[in-house]
């Protein structure tokens, strides 16, 4: 039987474990969304959590071919997306534009704890309205194994070290970038995690962990730099 998928309301206060909390709580001067009751990310606390099995597994469907720009936008890495690349299991196809990838913890929290890092998804439905977004949210964790997917872009990073430099890598299966069961995730209404912390982001988070070589951890940290 597949096990229940589980849905749950965000708590009112934010959570920011890549930034100085003092820092981020500022952004509301300026963004006023920023300070709204539904902004991400969150400390998912599971015994609020309440099972709702008519949510579908998240499934991705397109081709990967050519090659895809790697990103050093100043807060993360962002890798963009083709269009024909889709995730499906929402309110209607999403098309995912881009994934951004966070390390030094993840940016959402588990009963209070964070995982090494966290890749996050986004994109879009014209068919859910223009405001609606999506954002599939796994968190790698540091093991043995081998990953090809994450190997691919690690070994590009060099060559987008500082804010604004850019660079093309070989497309790669994003199926790769996920946990094994795209049927357990925690599901909440929230915004984007940075300015303008747009509302209406549907936030899908994978509850199992994604293998990845320690290795990885320690080149993220050696060559990569960011500026806030």
């Amino acid at each position: 039987m597949r096990a229940l998928v589980i849905q749950l309301v965000p708590s009112l206060r934010p959570v920011y474990t890549q930034l100085a909390p003092s820092f981020a709580e500022r952004w509301a001067e300026g963004f006023p969304a920023c300070g709204g009751r539904a902004q991400s990310p969150i400390d998912i606390e599971t015994r609020w959590a309440q099972p709702e099995p008519a949510l579908p597994p998240l499934q991705p469907y397109g081709a990967a071919a050519g090659t895809w720009e790697l990103t050093n936008n100043g807060h993360t890495v962002v890798l963009a997306l083709p269009r024909a690349l889709t995730l499906h299991g929402l309110p209607g196809a999403f098309a995912t534009a881009q994934l951004h990838l966070h390390w030094g913890g993840s940016e959402h929290l588990v009963d209070g704890r964070a995982a090494a890092g966290e890749v996050s998804g986004a994109g879009a439905s014209p068919a859910a309205g223009p405001d609606a977004a999506l954002s599939p949210t796994a968190c790698p964790q540091p093991g043995p194994e081998p990953n090809a997917a994450y190997d691919n872009i690690l070994r590009h990073l060099g060559s987008v070290r500082y804010a604004g430099q850019s660079t093309s890598i070989p497309a790669f299966d994003v199926r790769q970038l996920l946990p094994a069961r795209l049927d357990l995730y925690y599901r909440y209404n929230g915004s984007l995690t940075t300015p303008p912390c747009s509302q209406g982001v549907i936030w899908s988070v994978f509850q199992e962990p994604v293998p990845g070589p320690f290795s990885v951890y320690i080149q993220i940290h050696t060559n990569f730099r960011i500026t806030v």
